[in-house]
């Protein structure tokens, strides 16, 4: 990353440093300042679900980092109202984007369930809930399956591997795949869960959402800034395999609502539209 902002130094009119609140925090501490070192502006893309507590723990670093930065860009007025909270101003909410011409909206069947997970193995993201959610629906006699999609970040993915063995239910590991594969593969599930501990504004959710699935995440960070219970997806505690088990089986038990809910979920994420966020950035950058 450094070296990369040193070899364009010259050719650069403003760097964007995406911004999460674990490891890569001190990346874009690093980044950010040599940027100031080179005198090149740089905008902090603020990505990670965890932010407050940074901006709490560790306020002079923050200050570092964002105090010089030529704007702050949200992705959720989640994040935007809590560093507003700290007496920044100057940020601004520009969503996440999809090419929404890459997805194409299935209505689902919903005889039994089929539950997709995508996202990296980490911890944060809790994908152990996954499966004992599958055990839980196969305890209680639903026809279950879960397909998890994603690399592994911390070691978690063999952590969910054993899981699954000492719980005896099969789950479909596919890792990382391109994305035509994965929006392809997204038309044999008829459910997305989202089972993260913190969050901000997740792409793959707004691409489930896009696709036709219908969402049941946990309500923490930013989500409940981007889904609605009831209306465009269904909220639950976090770390609560029980509470997933009770979500999903409202979707199935109530299929209009549940593809009132999809379609709802479709005409929300329609506006992140690249075509359309595209000129928040160039008013932005200009």
């Amino acid at each position: 990353m450094l070296w990369t902002c040193f070899k364009y130094r010259k050719q650069t009119d403003v760097v964007i440093i995406d911004t999460y609140s674990t490891q890569n925090f001190y990346y874009a501490l690093l980044v950010s300042q040599f940027c100031r070192l080179l005198d090149l502006k740089y905008v902090t893309s603020l990505n990670g679900g965890n932010l407050p507590m940074r901006l709490k723990k560790n306020p002079i670093l923050c200050r570092t980092i964002f105090n010089h930065a030529y704007k702050l860009v949200s992705p959720s007025t989640y994040l935007k109202e809590a560093f507003e909270s700290y007496g920044y101003q100057n940020v601004y909410y520009i969503p996440n984007s999809l090419e929404m011409e890459q997805y194409v909206f299935h209505s689902k069947a919903f005889q039994k369930v089929e539950l997709l997970w995508v996202r990296s193995f980490s911890a944060i993201y809790n994908p152990l809930l996954a499966v004992k959610v599958l055990k839980k629906l196969k305890d209680d006699g639903l026809q279950a399956s879960l397909c998890m999609m994603g690399p592994d970040a911390d070691g978690s993915l063999e952590a969910v591997k054993q899981l699954a063995n000492d719980l005896d239910v099969s789950v479909r590991f596919t890792g990382k795949l391109p994305k035509k594969d994965w929006l392809a593969l997204a038309k044999d599930y008829n459910m997305f869960i989202n089972t993260t501990n913190f969050d901000n504004m997740p792409v793959s959710v707004i691409e489930a959402m896009a696709l036709g699935l219908p969402v049941v995440s946990t309500n923490v960070g930013g989500l409940p800034y981007l889904l609605k219970h009831e209306k465009d997806a269904l909220l639950v505690p976090p770390d609560n395999a029980e509470a997933f088990v009770v979500a999903i089986k409202q979707l199935l038990n109530n299929p209009l609502a549940t593809r009132t809910m999809a379609f709802n979920a479709r005409q929300k994420v329609e506006q992140f539209d690249w075509n359309l966020v595209k000129h928040q950035w160039i008013k932005l950058l200009s």
